[in-house]
């Protein structure tokens, strides 16, 4: 067996752990200061939406040997406005200006053509109205809000409110931290980044579902045992499926990252650039929003309650006792109940109990 599959079954069955709950302030800390990073970046740089929000035109040149800084200059003097250039895999440029009408379309393409020295014919120009724009944004927020409701509504059915609650601020962490993203590095957002957006939800959500879901199996019957808070076990759904969740977001990864840095970088391809953005970060957001902040945050959300308050001083105080008579936290006395559910509820390396009968303390042999 290889390490990692090794170190995922030791984890799964509980022999080693590491303390995600504990640390959460943490987890919340540096959270924090990403998201405000990325709406300091979202508001002091916005967002370069592309034609297909603002309206404008495309001008899709033959081969050319000028280069992308030549174009953005030409481009400007033709039409007094910034212009936006990309150079694709097979040597054309993409030229786009925002706030055109078909007039000044078709002046700016004369134009252009006798810069780059080349028929007009030869120059593709495609006219994007602000309309249509306006209409893609508006069923995008529909898409986001109404995908929203149904998470919270299948949650809370599915599991509990709680749960429910902290899948969505995960949900909304990591659409910010993607946004924020887009700001800083100034990709263009079209279409496509919307779709990027719109399915990194679904991967965020699947991590979360499949750590909630162990959640909801090893919490029945909590409050029956002593041995562990709701937040030792939370801590241990974490480490059960903390392997898997990473191998997952790997796979996931891997091709993500060949669109944006082979296909986006090596052969300009813009399209792939605006997809392939949103989904390389919205999927590393959503693997980390999994483990560091919707699952602790349901934990803090559910020792508020006067159970797990109450179930959490038991346990403190029998682990106390247990420290002050010498024994290991997690071993319980003799006159306790037998509880199979939490016979496998051990956080952290697991302790052997003391064998009992006539041979306690005594290496085993033949009898004299």
């Amino acid at each position: 067996m290889s390490k990692l599959g090794n170190l995922g079954a030791r984890l799964h069955r509980g022999e080693i752990s590491y303390d995600f709950i504990g640390h959460r302030k943490l987890w919340y800390g540096i959270s924090i200061l990403i998201t405000i990073t990325a709406i300091l970046g979202l508001a002091v740089r916005g967002l370069n939406m592309g034609i297909d929000f603002q309206g404008g035109a495309v001008f899709t040149t033959q081969k050319t040997s000028v280069s992308v800084s030549q174009a953005e200059d030409f481009a400007k003097e033709a039409s007094g406005h910034d212009a936006v250039v990309q150079k694709l895999g097979n040597g054309t440029l993409r030229i786009q200006i925002a706030d055109m009408d078909t007039k000044q379309s078709d002046q700016v393409k004369t134009d252009l053509a006798k810069d780059f020295k080349v028929d007009p014919e030869t120059i593709a120009a495609d006219l994007v109205g602000p309309s249509w724009g306006d209409q893609i944004a508006k069923k995008a927020w529909q898409g986001l809000v109404i995908f929203m409701v149904l998470v919270v509504i299948y949650l809370a059915i599915a599991f509990e409110w709680r749960m429910a609650i902290a899948a969505l601020v995960a949900l909304i962490h990591d659409i910010t931290i993607t946004v924020g993203i887009y700001a800083l590095v100034g990709f263009e957002v079209t279409p496509g980044t919307v779709i990027g957006l719109l399915t990194i939800l679904g991967y965020s959500l699947y991590d979360t579902v499949v750590v909630f879901d162990s959640l909801k199996e090893q919490t029945k019957d909590i409050t029956k045992q002593n041995r562990e808070t709701y937040s030792d076990i939370a801590n241990r759904s974490i480490n059960s499926t903390l392997v898997r969740s990473i191998n997952t977001t790997v796979v996931a990864l891997l091709p993500v990252a060949g669109l944006l840095f082979i296909g986006g970088g090596f052969l300009g391809a813009g399209t792939l650039n605006d997809i392939s953005l949103s989904l390389f970060v919205g999927l590393a957001a959503g693997a980390y929003s999994s483990i560091f902040i919707a699952t602790p945050l349901v934990a803090d959300l559910k020792e508020r309650e006067p159970a797990m308050k109450a179930l959490k001083k038991r346990v403190l105080a029998k682990r106390a006792q247990a420290s002050a008579e010498g024994q290991p936290a997690d071993t319980r006395p003799v006159s306790d109940e037998p509880d199979d559910d939490a016979a496998h509820a051990v956080v952290g390396p697991r302790t052997q109990p003391a064998s009992r009968g006539r041979g306690r303390g005594r290496p085993s042999g033949k009898r004299r």
